[in-house]
C-alpha cells in the first residue's frame, strides 16, 4: 500500500502544541511544492524553519497516535517528493541560477529526519526499512557533494536503524539490497576521508549481507576493485600491496558469485569482472616485477572456460612486457606481432606495447616496431601522433648511447615508416598540421645527426624525407629551399656535383640568399671551374643578407681546394670593404699578410705579391702605422713580418736578376723598416741603410742589363735614396 493511498488522520483530538506545529509544518512544505517560490534563498530558509519546528516537535515524542505518526509520515512524503521534482526540473531545464544542490540536500535531510521521528506506524509495511531508505538516499547526495561528513551521518543513522531488525526474517530483494547498499555505501565515505581500515573493515561487514544473490556479490565486489585502483592511484610505497589484497577479495567475491548465478547473462557479467579484475593483478604483478605471476594470469586468462577465455586488447601487452622483464625476447616478439590479429585494439595501448618492446630490445627491435606499427594501420586506429611518437622513439635522440651503426640502421627502419603512403595518408588535411610539424621536426633532427656523423647518403634520404611533411605552400617556401639547401651539402659530401647542383638550382628558385650562393660557389670549386667560382664570388657580394664573413670563408675553401687565384679573388675583395669606413672583424694587416702567403705557395707570383705589399704601404700613409698595424708587440711583428717579406723578395729577385722588382721590393722594405710603431723607432737602420743602398744597385744593374741610360729623374731619385742612407748611416754612428 502507498503511503497516499492511507487515509488522512483525524487530528482534532490532539493537544494544541501538535495542532500547531503540524499545521506550521504543512504551511511550510507547502511553500516548498510551490515552484514560484523555490529559489535557492527560499529553500535554505524553508529548511531551517521546518529544522526549527521539528526540533519542537520531537521534545514532544513519542506519540502514542498512530494517526498522528502517520501524518508526519505523509508531511515527510511530501517533502521528499517535493525534492525530487525540484532535482528533476533542474535536470531538465539545466538552469544552475534557480537551482541549488545544498538547499535541496537539506531538505531531505529534514524529510529523513521527519520520517525518522514518526518511527512505527500501523499499518505500513517495513517501516524502519524506508526510514533508512530516506537516510540512505540522502548520504548518497551528501556523498555527491562532496559532504562526507553529513553523507557519513546519514549512513550511520540508516545502519542504526536497520541494525534493530532480524535480517533472516528480511526477504524482499530491495530491502536486502538496501542493507548491503548501506553498508557499501558508509564505506565509501570512510574511504573518501582516509579512513581506509574503517572502509575496508565495513566492506567485510557486508560480506554477511549478501544473502546468496548474484547482485549482491558483483556489487561488492566492484566496490573492492573501486577501492583497489583508488590505492593504485596514491602512489604510496605500500599502495601496490594494498591493491592487491583488494583485487584478491574482489576474485573471491567473483568466483562464488559465479555459483550463485542463475542465467547466462549474469554468468557473463561476473565472468567479465573476473577477467578485469584479473587483468588489474596481472598489472600490479608487473609492476612489482613479478613476471612469473604475470604469465601466469595471462594464461589463466586466456584458457578460460567460458567463451573461449578473455581477448582483452591489454594482455598482449601484459605478456609481452613479462616476457621483455624475463629477457625472452622471442615470446616478447610473438606477442607483439600477435598484436596485428586484434581488431580495434586502442591505440593508447599499442603505441605503449610498441614502445615498450623498443626500449627494451633496442636497435634489433626497430625493424620490429616498423613493422608491427604498419601492420596496425588497416586494423586499428592510427592517429598522426602516434605515428610522430613511433618516429620519434625509433629514431631516438642524440646521445642516446647507440653506435653509428645502430643509428643507420633506426634511419632505415624510420625512413621506410614513414614514407608509406597510409602513414603520408595520416597527416592530410589542416587537422594534422600540427603533427606535420612535429614529424618534419623528427626527421630533421636524424637526419642532422646522420650529417654530423659524415654519413651522408643515409642523411641524404632522411632530409629527402622530411620534405614529405612540407606542404607546397608559401608558407613552407623557406623550409623547403633550406632542406634543398642541406641536401646540396650531403650531395656534395658524396662528390655527387650534378645532383648538388640540381638542389641547389631549386633552392635558389625558392629563396635566394647567400647561403644558396656560397654553396653555389662550393659546386664551382668542386668542379674545378675558378673562373666560375670568381665570378659567383661577386654574385655573393650583391646578395640581400651577404656579409664579409662569407667571404673570408670562401678563401678558406679555395685553400682547401688549391684554387689559390681563387682564394686571393675572394680576399681582394674582401680588402674593398676596408676603405667603406664600416668596423670590420678582421684587421686589414692580416688579410693582406694572408693574400701574401697564398701567393708565395706558387712562383712566378712576384709582380702580384709587389702590387699587395705597395697597398699595404699605402694604407700605412693612409691610416697611420698604429691603426693599420696595431699596437705594442702585435703591431711591431706585423710591421716586421712585411719589412722581412720585402727583402726576401727583393733579394731573391736580385739573385734571379729581376732587377726592377728587386729594386721595388728592397724600396718597400726600407719604408717598412723605418715605419714607427707606438711611437718607437726599431733598431733597423743598418738594414735601412742596406735596402737603400741595395735599392740604387738594382737600378744600376737594371740600366747595364738593359743598356739604357738612366733618365735625368731616376738619376735624381738614386741621389736622394744614397743621400738618404748617408743620413741613416751617419745617425746610427
Amino acid at each position: 500500500m502507498r503511503i497516499a493511498e492511507i487515509s488522512s488522520p483525524d487530528i482534532r483530538h490532539q493537544s494544541n502544541g501538535h495542532d500547531r506545529l503540524l499545521a506550521q509544518l504543512d504551511s511550510l512544505i507547502k511553500q516548498t511544492e510551490n515552484r514560484s517560490h523555490t529559489n535557492p534563498e527560499t529553500l535554505t530558509t524553508l529548511a531551517s524553519d521546518i529544522k526549527q519546528i521539528l526540533t519542537q516537535l520531537s521534545q514532544l515524542a513519542p506519540f502514542s497516535s498512530n494517526s498522528l505518526k502517520l501524518y508526519i509520515w505523509k508531511l515527510s512524503y511530501r517533502l521528499w517528493n517535493s525534492c525530487v521534482d525540484l532535482s528533476n526540473a533542474a535536470s531538465i531545464s539545466r538552469s544552475s541560477s534557480a537551482f541549488s544542490p545544498y538547499a535541496v540536500a537539506n531538505l531531505r535531510h529534514v524529510a529523513a529526519d521527519l520520517l525518522s521521528l514518526a518511527a512505527d506506524v500501523s499499518g505500513i509495511p517495513s517501516p524502519a526499512i524506508k526510514s533508512a531508505s530516506f537516510y540512505f538516499k540522502t548520504g548518497v547526495v551528501w556523498h555527491d557533494l562532496k559532504k562526507y561528513d553529513l553523507a557519513s551521518g546519514c549512513f550511520e543513522k540508516a545502519t542504526e536503524i536497520v541494525s534493530k531488525l532480524d535480517i533472516s526474517r528480511i526477504s524482499d530483494s530491495d530491502e536486502r539490497k538496501l542493507l548491503l547498499d548501506i553498508n557499501i555505501a558508509r564505506s565509501r565515505t570512510a574511504w573518501e576521508v582516509l579512513e581506509q581500515n574503517l572502509a575496508i573493515t565495513l566492506l567485510n561487514r557486508a560480506k554477511c549481507l549478501l544473502f546468496g544473490l548474484f547482485e549482491h556479490y558483483k556489487s561488492l565486489a566492484n566496490q573492492y576493485l573501486t577501492f583497489a585502483k583508488s590505492a593504485l592511484s596514491k602512489n604510496e610505497t605500500n599502495s601496490l600491496n594494498d591493491a592487491l589484497k583488494l583485487m584478491n577479495e574482489a576474485l573471491e567475491l567473483c568466483e562464488k558469485g559465479l555459483g550463485e548465478a542463475r542465467t547466462r547473462e549474469e554468468t557473463t557479467e561476473l565472468k567479465g569482472l573476473k577477467f578485469k579484475t584479473l587483468r588489474f593483478i596481472s598489472a600490479i604483478h608487473l609492476q612489482k616485477g613479478e613476471y612469473e605471476s604475470v604469465i601466469k594470469c595471462v594464461r589463466v586468462l586466456r584458457e578460460g572456460s567460458f567463451d573461449g577465455g578473455d581477448h582483452h586488447a591489454s594482455l598482449p601487452v601484459l605478456a609481452m612486457k613479462a616476457w621483455l622483464g624475463l629477457g625472452r625476447y622471442n615470446e616478447a616478439e610473438l606477442e607483439l606481432r600477435g598484436m596485428v590479429e586484434i581488431k580495434g585494439i586502442p591505440e593508447c595501448i599499442w603505441v605503449s606495447a610498441v614502445e615498450a618492446y623498443f626500449q627494451a630490445a633496442g636497435t634489433a627491435g626497430a625493424e620490429t616496431a616498423k613493422g608491427v606499427f604498419l601492420g596496425l594501420l588497416g586494423r586499428c586506429h592510427v592517429s598522426a601522433k602516434a605515428a610522430v611518437r613511433m618516429a620519434h622513439r625509433v629514431a631516438g635522440d642524440e646521445g642516446d648511447g647507440v653506435s653509428e651503426a645502430a643509428v643507420k640502421l633506426r634511419a632505415k627502419a624510420v625512413a621506410e615508416l614513414v614514407s608509406d603512403e597510409r602513414v603520408l595518408a595520416l597527416f592530410v588535411g589542416d587537422a594534422a598540421a600540427k603533427e606535420r610539424i612535429a614529424m618534419h621536426a623528427v626527421l630533421w633532427n636524424c637526419a642532422s645527426i646522420l650529417f654530423r656523423s659524415k654519413d651522408y647518403e643515409a642523411s641524404a634520404e632522411m632530409f629527402e624525407k622530411s620534405m614529405l611533411y612540407l606542404p607546397f605552400d608559401v608558407e613552407n617556401r623557406i623550409l623547403r629551399a633550406k632542406s634543398f639547401r642541406v641536401l646540396c651539402l650531403c650531395y656534395l659530401g658524396l662528390s655527387l656535383i650534378d645532383r648538388a647542383q640540381e638542389y641547389i638550382t631549386e633552392a635558389e628558385k625558392l629563396e635566394p640568399n647567400i647561403a644558396s650562393a656560397f654553396l653555389k660557389f662550393k659546386i664551382y670549386l668542386q668542379k674545378n671551374d675558378q673562373e666560375g667560382a670568381i665570378n659567383q664570388i661577386l654574385a655573393m657580394t650583391i646578395c640581400l643578407d651577404f656579409t664579409t664573413d662569407f667571404l673570408s670563408l670562401a678563401a678558406h675553401e679555395a685553400v682547401a681546394c688549391q684554387a689559390l687565384s681563387v682564394a686571393v679573388a675572394a680576399l681582394s675583395n674582401l680588402l674593398n670593404f676596408y676603405t667603406s669606413g664600416k668596423p670590420m672583424p678582421t684587421k686589414e694587416v692580416v688579410v693582406l699578410r694572408t693574400i701574401v702567403t697564398i701567393l708565395t705557395q706558387e712562383t712566378g707570383n712576384e709582380s702580384e705579391v709587389l702590387k699587395y705589399m705597395k697597398r699595404a704601404h699605402a694604407r700605412t700613409s693612409e691610416i697611420g702605422a698604429n691603426c693599420f698595424f696595431g699596437t705594442e708587440e702585435a703591431g711591431r711583428r706585423e710591421q716586421n713580418w712585411l719589412a722581412v717579406m720585402s727583402w726576401n723578395f727583393g733579394t731573391n729577385c736580385g739573385k734571379e736578376k729581376k732587377y726592377e722588382l728587386c729594386m721595388e721590393f728592397l724600396r718597400l722594405a726600407s719604408e717598412f723598416y723605418g715605419i714607427r710603431v707606438d711611437g718607437q723607432v726599431e733598431e733597423n737602420s743598418i738594414t735601412v741603410c742596406k735596402s737603400l743602398i741595395l735599392t740604387v744597385s738594382a737600378m744600376i744593374a737594371s740600366e747595364n742589363q738593359k743598356q739604357i741610360a738612366l733618365m735625368n729623374n731616376e738619376v735624381k731619385q738614386a741621389l736622394e735614396l744614397l743621400d738618404r742612407a748617408g743620413k741613416v748611416y751617419f745617425r746610427c754612428c
